[in-house]
């Protein structure tokens, strides 16, 4: 069982959502699902549908096209906003390059959270725009 209120204090690190009252941060805890995954596990995959939204609390993940390594994140990162908000496949692949642990949201907590936070949506909007924009830039 995961401990909420561990999830609440790894929330107010998030950048997307330090701004946000404790109560508001306890609202998206309670969405979230907390997975540990080893270090090689592929986390989102190119081309693939996106269904979830993914924050990382701890460890490292690297994002990928095709073999081009694009960028490196680490706790406090997110990825699968882009697939999400544009209703589109996976830009690209994520692993985890050392055990990590990470919240997961599904399409329809993902949904509830924009709907409950309006002011998140623009934030990832432009997240989305800008990681569009380097994803062009490495191409």
């Amino acid at each position: 069982m995961k401990s909420q209120r561990s999830t609440e204090d790894l929330l107010s690190r998030v950048g997307l959502f330090r701004d946000l009252s404790p109560r508001e941060r306890r609202r998206i805890a309670s969405l979230m699902t907390r997975l540990d995954e080893p270090a090689g596990t592929v986390l989102t995959r190119e081309g693939a549908l996106g269904r979830e939204f993914i924050i990382v609390l701890e460890g490292a993940v690297e994002v990928r096209q095709g073999d081009r390594l694009v960028k490196t994140l680490g706790p406090g990162d997110y990825v699968g906003e882009i697939a999400l908000l544009g209703h589109q496949p996976r830009t690209a692949t994520v692993v985890a390059t050392e055990p990590v642990v990470i919240e997961v949201l599904s399409r329809s907590e993902f949904t509830t959270l924009l709907h409950d936070n309006p002011d998140l949506s623009t934030q990832l909007l432009a997240t989305m725009a800008q990681r569009l924009a380097e994803l062009e830039t490495t191409l």
